[in-house]
């Protein structure tokens, strides 16, 4: 009999994913509003099963369900199961929660890795707990250690020892990756049952940029995949992900332009970023292949019109998305760079080229149409260079008080385009000094795209503000990677026929020639962004942006 349901799962998979066909979104619908950091494995019957960290399954449920289990027989149409656990791992505390499950098959058995938020070891002493099981629907008993125990953080406090990936080398060694932006991402040798952590760790991706790590092995090399800014901020939410490679499990892993991803500058090549559509948020990502060979993205990712479970606050509602992965140039992409689907026609993937300029300042002196929010009077403007200390002040939430330099843009589809150099050194902390390009409708709605200093990297995020719910939400997205004192910034518009919002698309550069297209933020229809400077996030220690120009060209 399990012959035959494994065959039938088979042809209706066939039938199911031909070519080019996307799963519809969300995957997880037909039993949960929300079903966070997914994986999806396939079981020796033939189905899939997923897994979601623990939460309440529906709106108004009131049980969170301690990883809850979901079976397919084509990767489409989904039914729960049941939870995976119905009483914590024996160090736990009363309070910790299971987030994040990862799933495989080692031996004869299942072994299942999540981690465990809070541990007797002490106040914010988080684990890795380890269960194993005959078959992925349990019964899961837990192992009575964990297979990472907490990790005490050098400065004080506990490493955040979150988000377990395990992999299998082709050789038989088995690695378990694991880490959060406390402490970065490290990946440690697994005893041969997988139930423990072995030798020294290495980390693998900053701390303070990564986390939700996983890696898969394509064609000799190790790709480790990470999430990025945050993952709950509801309909500002900019989770993303991006990829680095590496001929090792152990590092070090780089992007496509070389970039290593465990250095204050990391980089990271994009894989899936908000994309002006329905969904933010795209991120916590596992990896599926099809009885055919086709790959899989699972991941989650937040409708921006529906961003909580019990509107108007409450749990993020982040339900299971699944789309087709693919590899380009030896990269992975999702739906060949267009990002999520959802349902109607996917936003194009077309890169934005600059053609025919149509306006640019070159900062000789400010030409007739810029004006003022909160002027700052230490600005100067001569010899080909705006040069601007950067404030102690801010745009986020109720400060208000950062200068804002405008003009409005041209109309129709667009690309503006500024090089900044603002010195931010390396590694030392400097919390959100910042200096970018900013599309703002007013201090409380706007997408701000800049070079910035969060804690001991140097990033570059395209964060959005707006109102929501009588309340402001603010998010970023990571749009790539600054250079080393100057970056080149872009942002794409159009306005979407359908609805008439704004879509700005990120761009960065190092040098002026290759870009990196990050994600999308969209303001409203009728709220008429103008385009504009900023320079703000902190006035110690004193640093100044100088801006070369501000140019505007048709695409």
């Amino acid at each position: 009999m399990r012959r035959l349901t494994a065959a039938l799962a088979a042809v209706i998979t066939l039938l199911a994913l031909t070519a080019g066909a996307r799963v519809p979104v969300p995957a997880s619908a037909s039993f949960a509003d929300t079903f966070a950091d997914p994986v999806i494995v396939r079981g020796d019957d033939g189905f899939y099963y997923g897994f979601g960290t623990t939460d309440p399954l529906r709106e108004g449920e009131k049980v969170a369900h301690r990883i809850p289990i979901a079976r397919s027989a084509d990767l489409r149409n989904w039914k729960y199961v049941g939870d995976a656990f119905g009483d914590l791992p024996p160090y736990a505390a009363a309070n910790a929660s299971l987030w994040a499950p990862d799933v495989r098959k080692i031996g004869n058995r299942w072994v299942l890795y999540a981690t465990v938020t809070e541990t007797t070891t002490a106040e914010g002493a988080s684990a890795i707990g380890v269960a194993t099981a005959p078959k992925p629907t349990g019964p899961w008993t837990w192992a009575p250690q964990p297979a990472v125990p907490p990790r005490e953080a050098p400065g004080g406090g506990w490493w955040w020892t979150f988000d377990p990936a395990q992999l299998t080398t082709p050789e038989g060694k088995k690695y378990l990756y694991y880490g959060s932006y406390f402490g970065g991402i490290w990946v440690s040798e697994l005893t041969s049952d997988g139930l423990r952590i072995t030798g020294n760790p290495t980390r693998v991706a900053i701390d303070n940029k990564f986390e939700g790590a996983y890696v898969v092995r394509r064609n000799g090399f190790y790709y480790l995949f990470a999430s990025s800014a945050n993952c709950c901020a509801g309909p500002t939410t900019g989770y993303s992900v991006s990829v680095g490679r590496s001929k090792s499990p152990l590092g070090p892993f780089t992007d496509r332009d070389g970039q290593r991803l465990d250095v204050s500058r990391a980089g990271g090549t994009p894989v899936i970023a908000p994309n002006g559509n329905r969904w933010v948020g795209t991120g916590h990502n596992g990896l599926i292949t099809d009885g055919h060979g086709q790959d899989w993205f699972v991941y989650h990712a937040i409708d921006r019109a529906d961003p909580y479970l019990d509107e108007p606050f409450g749990i993020n509602e982040r339900p299971m998305l699944i789309d087709r992965l693919d590899w380009i140039g030896g990269w992975p992409t999702v739906n060949r760079g267009a990002w999520a689907s959802d349902g109607r026609d996917t936003p194009s993937a077309r890169i934005p080229e600059p053609g025919k300029p149509i306006f640019i300042e070159e900062f000789n002196d400010l030409k007739p149409g810029w004006s003022w929010v909160r002027q700052d009077p230490a600005v100067t403007v001569s010899g080909g260079q705006l040069r601007w200390p950067v404030q102690g002040a801010d745009l986020t939430g109720a400060s208000n008080n950062a200068g804002v330099l405008l003009r409005t843009p041209p109309t129709g589809r667009w690309i503006a385009e500024t090089k900044v150099t603002v010195p931010l050194g390396e590694d030392t902390v400097r919390n959100y000094q910042q200096a970018g390009i900013i599309a703002y409708a007013g201090d409380d709605l706007f997408a701000r795209l800049s070079t910035v200093a969060i804690w001991n990297t140097r990033q570059v995020e395209f964060g959005k503000e707006m109102p929501y719910a009588d309340a402001l939400s603010y998010g970023g997205t990571i749009a790539g990677t600054p250079g080393l004192t100057t970056t080149w910034l872009r942002l794409a518009h159009h306005v979407d026929p359908v609805n008439g919002e704004h879509e700005y698309r990120a761009g960065v550069s190092r040098d002026g020639k290759h870009w990196t297209w990050g994600g999308v933020w969209t303001l409203p229809a009728g709220s008429n962004p103008r385009i504009g400077l900023v320079a703000h996030g902190g006035a110690e220690p004193a640093v100044t942006a100088s801006f070369d120009y501000l140019r505007f060209s048709k695409w």
